[in-house]
């Protein structure tokens, strides 16, 4: 900040430090002017114009000081007072400003609200006849056609449901309730779900839970383990899905494992971006890169990690792990 006050009167400074050059220089070649006294007038003019300028520092820079400490929000109260007309200009255009993004953030937020609020009536609507048809399903007696028309309204119940949590996701944290969930009850719901999708393209599931109780939200779990099994069906075919889980350094170690296509190496680091979907099969019109951007984003609310290892041939394997209890307890209580 010294530099800067510096640099932004470098002109004054400049002039005065010549005038008192100038009055020395005629005092040197005029004889009849004393040398000493003027060189003291000078010694003491530079003394009161530092003086001056430190006044002046400590005065004027209060303002842009607290600019430069200011966090850029919409919050002006840590901005201190003007004290000049061109610092009043400033704080002026800033003010301004700020209640102008105010009320397009406050626009912003009313539409966003708006729009969440009919998109998740529209899927609350259309969930009615979803549910309707599957009871119709159920009375349909070729089965290869009751297959494909299941299969087929899997799809577009699995597609609400995800856009459904892409409205909430926002707002998750206004939706979690911590409990204590039974992995196995959670697993069970989402594995019948699926089964059709499953016997479909003959894909069996073997479970083996060591420890079945974690301290989570329920319903956004659910949401989680959908989106890793729904992608181990997916790109599955004729094989097992594993699931798995194991407690590690008193942390639950929960472990989907497909023997599907797999992931290449390269676009591992990317695979929870939103949008993305594997380079590998790029052409694939099925991936909306989506599920496990949602996923995550759920998971880390959670304060759940996600490892992935995947080998392209020879399928994926995601791990979910769940913080200790004792550190759960301790984020509730926050």
């Amino acid at each position: 900040m010294i530099s800067a006050f510096l640099k932004e009167r470098r002109s004054w400074i400049g002039f005065f430090l010549l005038s008192q050059l100038l009055m020395l220089f005629i005092a040197f070649i005029d004889k009849t002017i004393p040398l000493m006294p003027v060189v003291y007038m000078i010694f003491l003019g530079v003394i009161l114009f530092a003086g001056f300028l430190a006044l002046r520092f400590k005065r004027e820079t209060r303002f842009y000081r607290s600019l430069q400490q200011w966090d850029h929000d919409l919050d002006l109260s840590d901005i201190a007072e003007p004290v000049s007309p061109l610092q009043q200009i400033t704080s002026e255009a800033i003010t301004l400003q700020t209640e102008r993004l105010k009320r397009l953030s406050d626009e912003n937020r009313m539409l966003m609200q708006t729009e969440k609020d009919e998109m998740l009536s529209w899927i609350h609507e259309v969930k009615t006849p979803l549910t309707a048809m599957h009871l119709i399903l159920d009375r349909v007696e070729d089965q290869q056609t009751k297959s494909q028309l299941t299969y087929e309204w899997l799809r577009i119940h699995l597609l609400l449901d995800q856009q459904l949590h892409q409205k909430r996701i926002p707002f998750i944290q206004n939706d979690l309730y911590i409990e204590k969930i039974d992995v196995a009850t959670v697993l069970s719901a989402e594995l019948k779900t699926l089964r059709s999708w499953c016997m479909q393209k003959k894909i069996g599931v073997e479970v083996d839970l060591q420890e079945q109780e974690v301290l989570t939200d329920g319903k956004w779990l659910s949401f989680i383990i959908r989106q890793l099994l729904t992608n181990a069906v997916k790109y599955s075919e004729n094989s097992d899905i594993i699931v798995t889980s194991a407690v590690k350094d008193e942390r639950l170690f929960l472990t989907v494992k497909d023997n599907g296509r797999g992931m290449a190496v390269k676009d591992l680091p990317r695979i929870f971006d939103k949008g993305f979907t594997t380079t590998s099969n790029h052409h694939d019109q099925a991936a909306t890169g989506m599920g496990l951007y949602l996923a995550k984003k759920a998971a880390d609310s959670l304060h759940i990690a996600i490892q992935v290892r995947s080998t392209p041939g020879h399928g994926s394997e995601f791990t979910l792990i769940f913080p200790k209890q004792n550190e759960m307890s301790r984020i509730i209580g926050m």
